[in-house]
């Protein structure tokens, strides 16, 4: 016996173990072997020794974006850093800007030229200072914005702010809730504009007349031609402009710039119609006042002093009456 167990190769088994005493592993089913391996095999986070579960993911570094190269003609430009992106390092050409197109530009006459709208308000002065003389706008009456702007096919704004430069001038006064009124003049007021224009005018013309070469004063004769052309109409409006032109012409030879600026202002308010339409100026006054514009440059011109004073003072008392 003890040879026949000597000369067995069949598994050594101790000689204290007995059958009963002997255990088998237990044999670990297929989920816990893959439950194993996933805990065995390290991740990306578990290699760092970090917790993974229940944690919001790690962002991972930012790569290096290749950018195209740029032309050659950018390249002998200058380069800043790109600065959409304050982490990167990467530079982008800097260089003038394209040419925008030229937009198409309108054969001169067919191009308008843009309306502004303090020349539409000047143009509404214009026009109300114009029915103020010719009598249109009626002394006394009361007349709304909206209304006058749809005489002059204009909204009510730059009427509105027209006649508030009349107001100024004293041509009218405003009233509440309603408009503009024209205002109403007498004779007296006439005269005495009149009398204030002989005190500012006719001192600056005595002292033109010595001073001033006949050659400067032949220059005027158009616009004293021009005058008498406007009173053979009997536009009492052209008459107007004509007549504050000639006046005009005449003190600035002065050099005064403020001078001209308040004898005009005179000279517009003395035009204004009087109280019912009086001053309605006949075909015949007219011309009568152009004729005196004629004899006065004749004299200014010949240099005689003495004609001159008296015409002078005679064209504004008659402006008075």
């Amino acid at each position: 016996m003890e040879q026949g167990t000597q000369g067995s190769t069949g598994p050594q088994v101790a000689p204290q173990a007995r059958l009963g005493e002997i255990r088998v592993p237990v044999q670990p089913r297929a989920g816990d072997r893959d439950r194993d391996r996933i805990r065995q095999e390290p991740t990306g986070d578990a290699a760092r020794g970090e917790h993974t579960h229940a944690e919001p993911p790690i962002p991972q570094p930012r790569t290096a974006v290749t950018r195209p190269a740029p032309s050659h003609a950018a390249v002998q430009r200058s380069a800043v850093p790109y600065l959409g992106d304050l982490d990167s390092t990467v530079t982008r050409p800097v260089g003038p800007r394209p040419a925008a197109p030229h937009p198409a530009v309108p054969h001169p006459a067919l191009a308008r030229p843009a309306v502004q709208r303090s020349s539409v308000r000047g143009q509404i002065v214009d026009a109300l200072r114009t029915a103020l003389v010719s009598g249109e706008l009626t002394p006394g009456e009361v007349y709304s914005a909206p209304a006058l702007g749809e005489r002059f096919g204009v909204s009510a704004t730059p009427v509105r702010e027209a006649m508030q430069q009349l107001a100024l001038e004293g041509a009218v006064e405003v009233v509440p809730n309603r408009g503009f009124r024209v205002i109403e003049r007498d004779a007296r007021e006439l005269a005495e504009l009149a009398e204030v224009r002989s005190l500012i005018e006719v001192p600056v013309m005595l002292r033109l007349a010595r001073a001033v070469a006949p050659e400067r004063w032949a220059e005027l004769r158009p616009l004293a031609e021009a005058t008498v052309r406007a009173a053979s109409t009997g536009c009492v409006a052209t008459y107007a402009e004509c007549d504050r032109a000639f006046h005009r012409a005449v003190l600035s030879l002065a050099g005064n710039a403020q001078l001209v600026r308040i004898a005009e202002d005179l000279h517009r308010r003395a035009q204004w119609p009087l109280v019912g339409g009086a001053t309605r100026q006949r075909r015949a006054e007219l011309v009568a006042d152009a004729s005196e514009h004629m004899s006065l440059l004749e004299a200014l011109i010949d240099q005689d002093l003495d004609v001159v004073r008296s015409l002078v003072r005679e064209h504004f008392a008659g402006a008075g009456r």
